[in-house]
This record gives C-alpha cells, sequence and structure tokens, in this order.
C-alpha cells in the first residue's frame, strides 16, 4: 500500500477515535444531552468528511499512477545489469515506443511496480535499439509486450506474450517473492504488437502498423 494512502487511513482511524471518545467527555463536562447530540453530530460529520479525504486521496494517487505515460514507465525502470547484480527477481518486459498493447498496459505497470517495486525490480528493454539484440533472440522475442520472469539469480521461470490482465501479473509476482513458482502460466491472454528483430543490428521499422494476435504465457520446465 503506497505510504500516503496508508497515512490517511491512519489520519482517519484517530480522527474517529479521537471524536468518539469527546461525547462522553463532553456530557459529563456539561451534562447537557442536548450538547452531547450536537457533539456527536458534528463528530460524526469530522469523520465522515476524512474518510472522504482519505478515499479521495487514494483514487488521486491511482489516477496519478494510471496516468504514467511509457515513456516516463521506462525511464523508470531498472537497468538490466543492476537488476542481474542485486539478488532480486526481476520482471523484464520488451517494448517500443509505438505499441500500443505496451501503451495500453503502463498504468497496470506502474500501479504493480508501487506495490512490488522494493522486492521484485522492473526492467525495460526497447526491441528498437539493437544494443537488446542478444536478448531479442535470447527470449525469442517476436511479439510485444514479451515479458519475462528471472529469478535472483537470473534464471528464466517463464515468459508471457501480449497485454496481461494485472491480475495474472500480480498473481506471478507474488509468486516470485516467495520463490514460488508462477500460478498462472500456459494461458493465453491479450494482444500483441508484431515485431520482427533485425539481425543487422538496425532498428525495426516503427512506422509499420502493429497487428494482433492472440498472446501466451510459456513457462520454463
Amino acid at each position: 500500500m503506497n505510504a500516503s494512502v496508508k497515512f490517511a487511513l491512519v489520519f482517519v482511524i484517530a480522527t474517529f477515535s479521537s471524536n468518539m471518545s469527546s461525547p462522553s467527555d463532553s456530557a459529563s463536562t456539561t451534562g447537557s444531552s442536548a450538547s452531547t447530540r450536537s457533539n456527536r453530530l458534528r463528530n460524526g460529520v469530522i469523520a465522515i468528511v476524512a474518510v472522504v479525504l482519505a478515499i479521495a486521496l487514494g483514487l488521486g494517487l491511482q489516477g496519478q499512477s494510471r496516468d504514467i505515460s511509457l515513456e516516463q514507465l521506462a525511464e523508470q525502470s531498472v537497468p538490466l545489469d543492476t537488476a542481474l547484480s542485486s539478488n532480486k527477481p526481476t520482471l523484464v518486459e520488451f517494448y517500443a515506443d509505438w505499441c500500443t498493447s505496451c501503451r495500453a498496459m503502463a498504468g497496470d505497470m506502474a500501479e504493480l511496480r508501487e506495490v512490488y517495486g522494493d522486492r521484485i525490480n522492473f526492467t525495460m528493454l526497447n526491441v528498437d535499439n539493437a544494443k537488446w539484440l542478444p536478448e531479442i533472440l535470447s527470449y525469442r522475442v517476436d511479439g510485444i509486450p514479451h515479458f519475462v520472469y528471472l529469478d535472483a539469480d537470473g534464471q528464466e521461470l517463464g515468459q508471457a506474450i501480449g497485454e496481461q490482465p494485472r491480475l495474472i501479473l500480480a498473481e506471478n509476482l507474488e509468486a516470485m517473492t516467495n520463490s514460488a513458482a508462477l500460478p498462472r502460466a500456459s494461458q493465453a491472454i491479450g494482444q500483441t504488437s508484431d515485431f520482427q528483430p533485425s539481425l543487422s543490428g538496425g532498428n525495426s521499422d516503427a512506422g509499420a502498423d502493429p497487428r494482433s494476435h492472440g498472446s501466451q504465457v510459456v513457462s520454463e520446465t
């Protein structure tokens, strides 16, 4: 849970607890039932406002995550060499700026990073960058987004191709944090943008219209 949301929840609990104790104090001091009812009404309104503010804050933070661009997400990702030497599991995403499926998943990926970023590396490799050709060939990337799950030793746990529901990604990420097998492997989900690597080391044709086909998740045996 995001730290700001936690703070908001603590604020709500503290406000509600404080205000719940106020009516009895006020009643014992004034001895007036009318005053007690008034205080209870006031305290109830304060507690409701606090809850509304906390919910609004939570939704605002969620909106900020979902509004993040693919470029921002890539800039904030962990470099591959850093991830592989960190002794933490890593989720590698092969993407491209022109990939509509990749852009569609940016909000979900940002939210997952907020939850798991302290335990799992999120690494993004642009398939239009010839630097990543060895990795593209090694993991047989021919459609994006293409996800590769790596354990803390950099060994492949499985691959997922195409748009993935956040729930399925979250279940696999949770399993990675517990050094368990991926629970949602071998499923066909979502859409991909076709990609053909250039063996000459040049950039792929970023102007080509991406075509879609069913995705798949492949588990390593």
